[in-house]
């Protein structure tokens, strides 16, 4: 894999005033740690196939804008392992200085290489995917290691324990759990807090039209002060504008690698429209309130954003603009959602 940032660009100095009110910070469960009420997630268009200076702009922004937190695991790209190669890249020309004003998180558990070790949640994946992470990256550490997903087939100690070994051994700073049902989200919690190494947040798949974590999951992260970081806020993009006129042809769903399918666009076209018309409403954009609705449950700490342009990056932020709403507002949202 060929990682292009050209050697031209001129140095990055952040903004000064990054701190100075551009974004909020919530406390992540009963932690010691804060995290941006958005953070910016490499999952798409930052692997291999993408322009590596669109996302060294986008990255750049970010942290302008006081985004501390960039989310990664071993697989992003495509093809996996080139996000963590590009961001790695990116991190020494502009970043190296700032380290410690920086979560980094990255993930293990879907597959990354061939034969029997190279997924799910044996200790042999966890921690030789976390070398393999922190030598793409460039890194001495991670801010937070994910067990990306429950292994039905590995002991549930197993896994927890090789979290905790990460931590131990100062490749990582805190453990964290993703993808995980909620009982299964309670005896892991169990596990890492009698090792030692209490479990710091879960990140889980949510939004307007993916609500499973309501049904337990929210219940047991705040009874074990865990925090939340939501991923796939918009739907892999759904819950935006910009479907609302036909797919575009440089849009995730006519992407032959990307999540979204095509086929899932249209059944969702109505519900979208209406949303849009309450968003507008708001003076926000559908992302915007997307975004908002979310972080209106304070037990969620961070809303976990995918961009493909400074533009829309600039747009998602300004969710932070607006996150109250009004009960008949909240009313409106649900019976669109339900009908």
């Amino acid at each position: 894999m060929t990682v292009n940032i050209n050697d031209n660009t001129m140095s990055y100095l952040p903004a000064n005033d990054r701190y100075d009110q551009k974004t909020n910070y919530r406390r992540c469960g009963r932690s010691g740690i804060k995290l941006p009420e958005i953070s910016l997630g490499l999952w798409h268009n930052f692997g291999g196939v993408d322009v590596a200076e669109n996302g060294r702009a986008m990255l750049r922004y970010a942290f302008d804008q006081g985004i501390t937190h960039f989310d990664l695991a071993n697989n992003y790209g495509p093809p996996p392992g080139s996000a963590e190669e590009n961001f790695g890249a990116i991190f020494k020309k502009d970043f190296l200085p700032y380290r410690d004003e920086l979560i980094i998180s990255t993930k293990a558990g879907y597959l990354m290489w061939p034969g029997p070790y190279g997924e799910w949640g044996s200790r042999k994946n966890l921690l030789s995917s976390l070398d393999q992470s922190l030598k793409r990256m460039g890194l001495e550490y991670v801010d937070i290691f994910y067990s990306h997903r429950p292994d039905p087939e590995t002991p549930l100690e197993e896994t927890m324990m090789a979290l905790d070994r990460a931590v131990r051994s100062g490749k990582a700073l805190y453990a964290g759990i993703s993808n995980y049902p909620a009982e299964l989200t309670k005896k892991a919690c169990a596990i890492l807090k009698q090792l030692g190494t209490p479990c710091l947040i879960h990140q889980p798949k949510y939004s307007m039209f993916e609500r499973w974590v309501e049904d337990g999951l929210l219940a047991v992260v705040e009874e074990e002060g865990v925090g939340v970081i939501a991923f796939s806020p918009l739907a892999q993009g759904l819950l935006t504008d910009r479907y609302l006129h036909g797919i575009p042809a440089d849009s995730r769903a006519a992407k032959s690698w990307g999540f979204l399918k095509a086929e899932q666009v249209e059944p969702a076209l109505a519900k979208v429209k209406l949303l849009n018309d309450i968003a507008i409403t708001r003076n926000q954009s559908l992302a915007q309130m997307a975004i908002a609705w979310l972080l209106k449950d304070k037990r969620v700490t961070s809303v976990l954003i995918g961009a493909s342009s400074v533009a829309q990056l600039k747009d998602n932020l300004a969710a932070q603009n607006n996150l109250t709403f009004s009960d008949a507002e909240l009313k409106q949202i649900e019976a669109v959602l339900k009908a």
